[in-house]
């Protein structure tokens, strides 16, 4: 097989550590520092590290706010919702499919996804108060559309001022009768990152839409695939494998997803989740209230993926089923084996750092581990200590201040809709067979040793480790993509794909391939140094010598 020729990068991971801090002040260097980790161990016997604290102020993060969370991350993939964002025009702008959530219109025809629906608030609503112009913006939604739900989102001005938007939501939904209308408390300043808004969005699905619909689906295998939200056709894909397994996926928290499938989500008998920091809370509740069990999956890479359906198909334990996933897995491989061989001979060595939101910087390693090539450091924007070390700190973790920012609802088992999916015998019997129900070991266990875990990186550290690391391609989200490609390195953006995808399952992991490939071995960036920064002395002469 023939081999790249790989340049060699000697890099202290100490070093590198101290390069990123020598810039702080000294309070900040300090409290920044614990938030830089160099991975000692495997086995997750790592450090602790700092994780889920608010940015210090002057620094320019990654992250986005709590509204960017709720509305765009949880409720923008959601086609036959009206979501009515109450606030000022500009942060509507988040509201207009900036992601890239795909979606199929179904045969309803209903899509609201291409609408962008604002209260546009004023200066005069500020100082008066929204409530009426909100309640007259449900109203038109309502009148134009008809739609089964319409939910409303805050935005910083609307805490401030303190309009009322669950009451105005509540006496519209009385009002109207025939259709569900909700509110977030999302205001972006609510928490330390869009996490929170992935809570509130939780919490308020939970509460609002979750078993509203009683309704038997068809289906053997029933399964609500949480945290997938169809970036670039993801969820596509993933549907496409599961119906050819014999999967029916009644519910996905929230690619491509509907109202119904909300309401519908307690008739499944598993729950599968994707990625585990904007999900987990449903997948607990679901479990609590309804009986329903989950496992953790991921349909990030063509192994991730035959390993994710061989444990759904374990879970149910029908050997028909076993056989057709089997089967499944045998027709879908060939192709991908092909592809990877085909790059990896042009891939092999070269290296990567991932600095995404979600689960993202972790499921993606195994698409690059597929490639032969070696991610150097990693982090999340908005990641809580579980995502890093695994769910078994979460006892210990500290309620801040933050924290209680965010209502925790109280859940408790349905009385007349709770059934175990398993008795427990048959859940014992799979654990000494080695399964793994609510089991997430997190990041770090995946990560080399010596190698960089950082949270909440900023424009500058990321400009240095750039320069000090030299990786063969930076993948993070559209707030980095040109800083870094000015640098020389070409940069993926992960967080909605630029124009490609999908990435996820068989089909996506050979597009994967192949753009990578196209990317690191392209020669085009060899020449992003402008003129004078190679020659950076200019000689002239005056016209009249």
């Amino acid at each position: 097989m023939a081999t790249t020729k790989k340049k060699m990068v000697q890099w202290d991971p100490a070093h590198v550590k101290a390069e990123l801090l020598s810039k702080y002040p000294t309070k900040v260097a300090r409290k920044r520092s614990k938030q830089i980790m160099i991975n000692e161990a495997l086995e997750n016997e790592t450090p602790e590290i700092t994780a889920n604290v608010r940015t210090t102020p002057g620094i320019i993060t990654m992250r986005g706010c709590t509204y960017a969370g709720c509305k765009g991350v949880i409720m923008g993939p959601t086609r036959d919702i009206v979501n009515i964002v109450h606030g000022p025009i500009g942060c509507s702008f988040y509201a207009w499919l900036t992601r890239r959530n795909q979606t199929d219109a179904g045969t309803d025809g209903a899509n609201y996804m291409n609408y962008c629906f604002s209260t546009d608030m004023q200066d005069s609503d500020i100082i008066f108060g929204g409530e009426k112009k909100l309640a007259q913006a449900i109203q038109e939604a309502y009148d134009l559309f008809h739609p089964r739900s319409i939910a409303v989102f805050a935005t910083c001005p609307v805490g401030l001022i303190g309009d009322d938007i669950h009451t105005v939501t509540k006496r519209m939904k009385e009002k109207f009768g025939d259709c569900n209308v909700y509110a977030f408390s999302c205001e972006g300043y609510k928490g330390v990152s869009q996490s929170a808004g992935h809570h509130i969005a939780n919490n308020q699905v939970f509460r609002h839409i979750v078993g509203e619909n009683d309704a038997e689906k068809p289906g053997k295998y029933k399964i609500n695939l949480l945290g997938e939200y169809n970036i670039g056709g993801d969820g596509f894909e993933i549907d496409r494998i599961f119906k050819k397994c014999g999967i029916t996926n009644i519910a996905t928290f929230s690619g491509n997803s509907t109202y119904d499938q909300f309401a519908s989500a307690h008739k499944a008998d598993l729950n599968a989740v994707m990625c585990h920091r904007s999900i987990n809370y449903v997948a607990d509740m679901l479990e609590t209230k309804y009986g329903i069990p989950w496992i953790k999956v991921n349909f990030i890479g063509a192994d991730a993926t035959a390993k994710s359906l061989r444990k759904i198909a374990q879970y149910f334990g029908d050997q028909e089923f076993i056989d057709q996933v089997e089967a499944v897995i045998a027709e879908e491989m060939p192709k991908v084996l092909e592809a990877r061989a085909d790059v990896r001979t042009r891939t092999e060595g070269k290296t990567a750092m991932m600095f995404l939101g979600g689960s993202r910087a972790h499921h993606y390693q195994e698409l690059f581990a597929e490639m032969g090539m070696k991610v150097i450091s990693a982090g999340y924007e908005f990641a809580h200590r579980d995502d890093y070390e695994g769910r078994q700190v979460i006892p210990d973790l500290k309620v801040d201040a933050d924290s209680r920012n965010i209502e925790e609802l109280e859940v408790e088992a349905d009385e007349t809709r709770f059934k175990p999916r398993k008795s427990v015998e048959e859940i014992k019997a799979l654990e000494d067979a080695g399964y793994e129900f609510k089991k997430y070991d997190g990041l770090l266990p995946d990560m080399d040793k010596d190698t960089l875990i950082i949270d909440d990186l900023n424009q500058y550290e990321a400009e240095k480790m750039v320069e000090l690391m030299k990786p063969d391609i930076f993948c993070a989200g559209i707030k980095e993509k040109y800083s870094i490609q000015k640098l020389g390195v070409p940069m993926k953006q992960l967080h909605s794909y630029d124009s490609g995808g999908p990435y996820a399952g068989f089909k996506g992991a050979v597009n994967f391939y192949h753009e990578i490939d196209r990317l690191v071995n392209s020669k085009v960036w060899s020449y992003m140094k402008a003129p004078w920064q190679n020659n950076p002395q200019l000689s002239a002469s005056y016209g009249c010598e």
